[in-house]
């Protein structure tokens, strides 16, 4: 097992009840990219009674709250401790190749033989940030997600966020609110209120049913996996953040960054469509909770239907921004993330560098699997309450792999 974060430890605790033996190996320490890859200020997008792993949940005082993310580093090494996982920190991974009887696992602290390889590193290892990158003249200073931890570390001036995921849109509600002008260069983009109908939205996505959607039932797999983080944050008020909030607040709305040519930053002219489309996407994800709810009990009386205004165009969005005038002082790239494989010398990516899966189960290297990934084996994959479903289902191929002796059937 490669990765000792909520996914890693999930499909660990159930293969021990599977009897498997296997070893979990971390570069860092237990959640080390909750430790290290993340700002000050986040929270997790889930209510705290989501964050649910195979025999463990949350049992604090808040169940409705969002976590810190010193306490979710504490949830996910407690969830460790209880299961005793037989995770090796401080190791880092070199090399995994193929051998006859499975694979060879180098780290820097000696080499492993196994039978099987469970690669749970994660979704979000490298920054994905556009070739466009390099056009952006100097003095300004560019930022990942990864980079930034707080406003005070930006220079002071303006700052452009590109990218208007649940990572895009919270940043740049916490860099205004800092006291910087903020422009919001928005793409494809997936809006959502934060409650509705008297209950969180993320209730609705799991008890509705549309979290548990399997992989290969969806439509179009390959977009699905490929969506942005949808409009969300987690604060103790239960606050909605959407583009109309960012707005009204006096963040500056303009379309998706196109290019940057001689010092001068060009956005796309589509916004009205981008935000057409995205409100319709969230209307008929409403329509599919109301129509749930009219042929289920609830435990307690739901809210009327509720229908939201649309997000609010500018009336002249900027399709230009001189970066040369110093009004843009830096430039956070909330871009989206990518896994890393550079360390896999098994050919199992396809052109864009992404794993060839089945549902977890990789394509071509029989006895690897992955978990984790967005879309993996269900709709929820990635969030912490997605993980146990997942590892259950990976755990059961891999023991029947083992005890037909490398054979699935």
């Amino acid at each position: 097992m490669i990765g000792a974060g909520h996914a890693g430890l999930a499909i660990s605790r159930v293969l021990t009840e599977h009897s498997v033996d296997h070893v979990v190996i971390e570069r860092g320490e237990v959640a080390n990219s909750w430790r290290r890859e993340r700002w000050d200020s986040l929270r997790l997008l889930t209510p705290n009674w989501q964050s649910r792993l195979p025999g463990y949940a949350y049992t604090g005082s808040d169940p409705d709250g969002f976590m810190t993310m010193p306490e979710v580093i504490g949830h996910i090494a407690n969830f460790a401790a209880v299961i005793s996982a037989p995770v090796r920190t401080h190791t880092a991974v070199t090399s995994v190749r193929r051998i006859d009887d499975g694979y060879r696992v180098a780290t820097d602290d000696g080499e492993i033989r196994c039978r099987c390889v469970v690669l749970a590193s994660g979704a979000a290892n490298i920054p994905r940030v556009p070739q466009v990158r390099e056009a952006v003249p100097e003095p300004i200073e560019c930022v990942t997600a990864f980079e930034y931890h707080n406003p005070q570390r930006l220079p002071r001036g303006g700052v452009l966020v590109v990218g208007a995921s649940a990572t895009g849109v919270q940043l740049a509600d916490e860099i205004h609110r800092s006291g910087r002008p903020v422009t919001l260069a928005v793409g494809e983009h997936v809006r959502l209120p934060r409650t509705y109908r008297g209950r969180d939205v993320l209730w609705w996505m799991e008890h509705s049913g549309v979290w548990s959607q399997r992989y290969d039932e969806v439509d179009d797999l390959e977009r699905a996996r490929g969506l942005p983080s949808p409009q969300l944050v987690g604060t103790p008020e239960h606050m909605t953040l959407d583009l109309n909030v960012l707005q009204a607040a006096g963040v500056e709305i303009v379309g998706r960054l196109a290019a940057i040519r001689d010092g001068r930053a060009l956005f796309s002219g589509g916004l009205r469509n981008q935000f057409a489309l995205a409100d319709l996407k969230m209307q008929r994800l409403l329509d599919t909770f109301d129509a749930w709810a009219s042929q289920t009990p609830l435990d307690v009386e739901a809210a009327p239907a509720e229908r939201f205004e649309p997000t609010r165009a500018p009336a002249s969005p900027r399709l230009t921004l001189d970066l040369r005038s110093g009004e843009i002082r830096s430039i956070l790239w909330a871009t989206g993330f990518r896994p890393d494989y550079r360390w896999l010398e098994v050919p199992v990516l396809d052109r864009k560098g992404e794993l060839r899966h089945d549902g977890g189960v990789i394509v071509d290297a029989p006895g690897m699997y992955a978990i984790g990934l967005p879309v993996l084996r269900r709709r929820k994959s990635t969030f912490i309450l997605g993980a146990e479903d997942d590892a259950r289902d990976l755990a059961g191929h891999l023991a029947r792999y083992l005890a037909h002796g490398g054979r699935t059937g």
